[in-house]
C-alpha cells in the first residue's frame, strides 16, 4: 500500500510559477512510476505528466509541454511538478498517482492516488 499526499497548491497570477510536491509513504515508492493528472468540475481527469521509477523517462501532455517539469527524489520519496508560465486554463485540482505497472498516460494504469490540491490561476 502507498499513501500519497500532494502539497504546494494555491492561488497564482497568470505567468507565474508554482511547484507541487507529492510525498509518498508506505511500500517502496522508488519502484513506482508516478504521474500527475488534473481535473476541473464536470470534466474528466486528464493526464499531465509522468515519470518512470528511475526518473530517466518522462512524458507530458501537449498542453503543458515546455512549461511543466516532472521530477522525483527517491531518497525523499517525493515527486515534484514544477509549473511555469501558468495560464488561467491550468486552474484545476491536481492529483498525483503511482503505478505498479510502469509509467503511463492512462488513468486506469495508476493504482494509488492522492487527495488532490487546488491550483487557481488568475488572469
Amino acid at each position: 500500500q502507498v499513501q500519497l499526499v500532494e502539497s504546494g497548491g494555491g492561488l497564482v497570477q497568470a505567468g507565474g510559477s508554482m511547484r507541487l510536491s507529492c510525498a509518498a509513504s508506505g511500500r517502496t515508492f522508488s519502484r513506482y512510476a508516478t504521474g500527475w493528472f488534473r481535473q476541473t468540475p464536470g470534466k474528466e481527469r486528464d493526464f499531465i505528466a509522468a515519470i518512470s521509477w528511475s526518473g530517466r523517462s518522462t512524458d507530458y501532455a501537449d498542453s503543458v509541454k515546455g512549461r511543466f517539469t516532472i521530477s522525483r527524489d527517491n531518497a525523499k520519496n517525493t515527486v515534484y511538478l514544477q509549473m511555469n508560465n501558468l495560464k488561467p486554463e491550468d486552474t484545476a485540482v491536481y492529483y498525483c498517482a503511482a503505478s505498479t505497472t510502469g509509467w503511463s498516460t492512462t488513468l486506469s494504469s495508476y493504482d494509488y492516488w492522492g487527495q488532490g490540491t487546488q491550483i487557481t490561476v488568475s488572469s
